[in-house]
């Protein structure tokens, strides 16, 4: 597929070659001597090293692509939680201890220059990392694929934490430019927007419509190149800018009204400004819809270009394109491809509709009903007019269907009508993605179970062939062989490399366990991550932690269906105790938490200030003897996360079963050596098939459980009469032990209290602490502890995102995957 490499020095993979390219950068490109130069100059000149033997490898694998013929598949995601990318980047060129000894020989340490690089935080969590690690796997496994996203001024917010508070701050991740990103300026279309649609007849007598009088925004494509594994392999993401499709407007500006004459090319940028916080729910927000289209229109557009550049015939669209909605965001795809094929190519309606369903794929990622896409008709008749006709036309064709199969159930008619009733109808974004999609996916087997059997139950009795399931993964490149750098080196000393690329051969590890010089080294290299990220919280938070005690953490978006509260809960219990008898027989344990709460999501941010004020308390009070410390560290990002991952001990994931989608946190963990304590939902169901029973703590309602618990009539209050330890606990957070203002914990004590306990923290705790007893006991015994840590690394190995996208393509995309 690719043309092989040339031998220009700047293609050299010898430390003299890449010493020689960082150097002449410095000072040829930047215009920097030893006098001027920066940590963010030093920092550059290694990227447009590694880029430069990165160029060839991109510039054949896109070529090749083309003159194959291949089948693209196209991802499009409002999402990428990319972070940094440095390391990545020299570990799938297998380049990183070639660059680290030439940055060594001119005189720049490897770690400085990797700090220097600020995190690409274009997504908010689960969603956006997902994207970012499939990327990796589909350039590794040679699938012709390209990403679409936007490229945000600023991503997820910076969080700061102020008097325990998240305080939140612009994310200035390109204050510097990116040099990773290269500008294609004469890849750009016209989005439009707003306008009026026009209906006419054409020559044979047939209603056309045109979309005319619309105000156009401008996207201009960025690129970075994502490479694979060793294997010469460069794929792309494209992420679009916004900007204005017109020039200042003259006669304002000469009127001497500037503002006025640059107010539509601000506002047009606006578009790609910021990235949406994950807040419950977007209020009809027009940016935010704004966005949406802006991604798919711009992304449709360079995918029909490239399509027709070799082929006129449409019916081939299904053969040699494959697009893939990451959840409901793109889903405008759905109407903006029918109306690209039916307004402006002249087909009728059916072969369009056959065309695009045979396209598009779509990606569920969440059972919370309130979290899935509603847009108001009123909203899309006025920014979108042409594509809420055709979403009308979709809608009475499907409900036409849907009638001739069960009758006159108005019940179920209008439960799957993809636009709602009443006095202010919406268009349910994931109903238009099922009914617009030849596959339908969820992110983990009791996910996709939920969804065929609660979500769209109604939609999958009519397409049961539609939905289908795809176990979240993880690239093991960036989450073991990065950032856990040792334990990687000992795993290849043992069995090789092919784990990097097939991580299913981990299992060749397990015979390991009863040996003892092998298994000194893994608890070492444990040992030794604990003691970087406990230097690294003294640096940021001038605490110092106990390196022999359990590291026990937690770490994701701060939403009251994970459950921080419930940790928290038990943090302030062993508090308790630890407090009434000082010398009790206690395992130490430094509880660590991170994770950003949406800016907008009081009960989260109300859950951050707790945790600080409890870790306040905690960690002041000598009276726990140093035996508990409880941590919250700020600013979660991907850079973080591959320092706290390694280090842990025990892995919490503990939401309330049925809501979380799948989780890959939790695969993270286990890949690196931790224990998983957690419930049965999500992916910790398979983990747990995988890793063993004995290898897992498992604890609380499941999710049949949580059904006939609402059934029944839940009613928390018996559990806080019922649990002294919780009383007291819930007693101290209401009676301003942890804050002098009682006022202030009072929405959390009524949520628990008064008002339902939706999340079922209260019916939960009383397993959750009698199983953390049970890991206290496990943990006491550290031979067996550290056999079952490398038992959960050897398991995993289903987790890789390389076994998730290789059924996305041989069962979704219709790609043979050669591995």
């Amino acid at each position: 597929m690719t043309k092989k490499n040339s031998v220009h020095p700047r293609s050299g993979m010898d430390v003299e070659s890449f010493r020689q390219d960082i150097t002449e950068h410095l000072r040829y490109t930047l215009a920097k001597d030893q006098f001027s130069t920066t940590q963010w100059d030093n920092y550059k000149s290694v990227v447009l090293s590694v880029m430069d033997r990165l160029h060839d490898r991109w510039l054949n694998t896109q070529q090749g692509y083309y003159d194959n013929g291949s089948k693209r598949v196209y991802y499009i995601s409002m999402e990428y939680l990319i972070g940094r990318l440095l390391d990545n980047m020299l570990v799938n060129l297998g380049l990183q201890d070639v660059a680290a000894e030439a940055m060594e020989e001119v005189g720049l340490d490897y770690d400085k220059v990797r700090e220097a690089e600020w995190d690409a935080g274009l997504g908010n969590g689960g969603l956006g990392r997902l994207a970012a690690c499939f990327l990796d796997s589909m350039a590794t496994l040679g699938i012709p694929a390209m990403g679409y996203g936007i490229r945000y001024d600023y991503g997820i917010f910076y969080q700061k934490i102020e008097n325990g508070f998240q305080i939140e701050k612009p994310d200035l991740w390109l204050r510097y430019g990116n040099p990773w990103g290269v500008i294609r300026p004469k890849t750009q279309y016209n989005v439009p927007f707003y306008g009026n649609s026009h209906a006419y007849h054409d020559d044979n007598g047939d209603l056309r419509f045109t979309w005319e009088d619309t105000h156009d925004v401008l996207a201009v494509a960025y690129d970075t190149p994502i490479p694979g594994y060793k294997n010469d392999i460069v794929n792309n993401l494209r992420l679009w800018k916004a900007s204005s499709s017109s020039s200042i407007d003259l006669k304002s500006f000469n009127q001497g009204q500037y503002i006025d004459a640059v107010r539509d090319t601000q506002l047009n940028e606006n578009i790609s400004r910021v990235l949406y916080p994950n807040d419950k729910v977007f209020l009809g927000q027009e940016l935010r819809l704004k966005q949406e289209f802006f991604l798919v229109a711009a992304s449709m557009q360079d995918i029909l270009r490239r399509f027709r550049k070799k082929y006129d015939d449409w019916r081939k669209l299904p053969e040699k394109v494959a697009i893939q909605c990451n959840d409901t965001h793109p889903n405008l795809a759905i109407p903006e491809l029918m109306r690209v094929l039916v307004d402006e190519e002249g087909l009728d309606w059916d072969l369009a509709w056959e065309i695009t369903e045979k396209t598009m794929a779509y990606t569920n990622h969440t059972l919370l009903p309130e979290a899935l896409e509603k847009w108001p008709v009123s909203l899309l008749r006025n920014l979108l007019p042409r594509h809420l006709q055709i979403i009308y036309e979709i809608n009475r064709r499907f409900l036409k269907e849907v009638q001739a199969k069960v009758g006159n159930d108005r019940g179920k008619i209008s439960r799957m009508s993809i636009v709602g009733e009443g006095e202010n109808p919406v268009v349910h974004m994931a109903s238009l993605g099922i009914v617009g999609s030849h596959k339908i996916n969820g992110v983990a087997a009791l996910h996709s179970d939920l969804i065929k059997k609660t979500l769209f139950r109604d939609f999958y009795e009519m397409y049961p062939d539609k939905f289908t399931n795809k176990t979240n993964g993880i690239t093991p490149r960036r989450w073991l062989r990065q950032c856990n750098r040792e334990l990687a080196d000992l795993i290849t000393g043992k069995i090789g490399e092919d784990w990097v690329t097939h991580l299913d051969k981990l299992r060749e590890i397990e015979k390991f366990a009863d040996d003892g010089e092998f298994m000194k080294e893994f608890v070492r290299i444990k040992q030794t991550n604990k003691e970087k990220l406990a230097e690294y919280i003294e640096q940021k938070r001038d605490i110092k932690v106990d390196v022999e005690s359990m590291f026990d953490i937690q770490i994701k978006r701060i939403h009251e269906y994970k459950r921080q509260l419930m940790l928290t809960l038990y943090a302030i219990t062993q508090y308790n105790k630890l407090k009434s008898n000082p010398d009790m027989d206690a395992v130490s344990r430094t509880i660590l938490v991170a994770g950003k709460a949406a800016p907008g999501y009081s009960m989260a941010k109300l859950f951050i200030k707790l945790m600080n004020d409890v870790g306040e308390k905690i960690n002041n009070d000598p009276d726990v003897n140093g035996k508990l410390k409880f941590l919250f560290l700020e600013n979660y990002s991907v850079t973080l996360a591959e320092k706290m991952i390694p280090a842990a001990d025990l892995s919490e994931q503990i939401s309330t079963a049925g809501f979380e989608a799948s989780g890959t946190g939790n695969m993270k963990f286990a890949l690196n050596g931790a224990l998983t304590i957690g419930t049965l939902d999500g992916a910790n169901v398979e983990i747990k098939e995988e890793v063993g029973d004995e290898n897992i703590f498992i604890f609380g309602n499941t999710v049949d459980d949580v059904d006939n618990l609402r059934h029944e009539g839940y009613n928390p209050l018996d559990y806080y009469e019922g649990n002294g330890d919780l009383k007291h606990a819930l007693d101290q957070i209401r009676d301003g032990y942890f804050n002098e203002d009682k006022e202030l914990y009072q929405p959390i004590i009524d949520s628990l209290l008064h008002k339902g306990d939706y999340f079922l923290v209260l019916a939960d705790y009383e397993a959750y602490v009698n199983e953390q007893a049970k890991v206290d006991e496990l943990y006491k015994n550290k031979e067996e502890w550290f056999r079952k840590a490398l038992l959960n690394s050897a398991r995993v190995g289903k987790f890789s995102s390389d076994r998730t996208i290789t059924e996305y393509a041989e069962e979704i995309w219709g790609i043979e995957v050669k591995r």
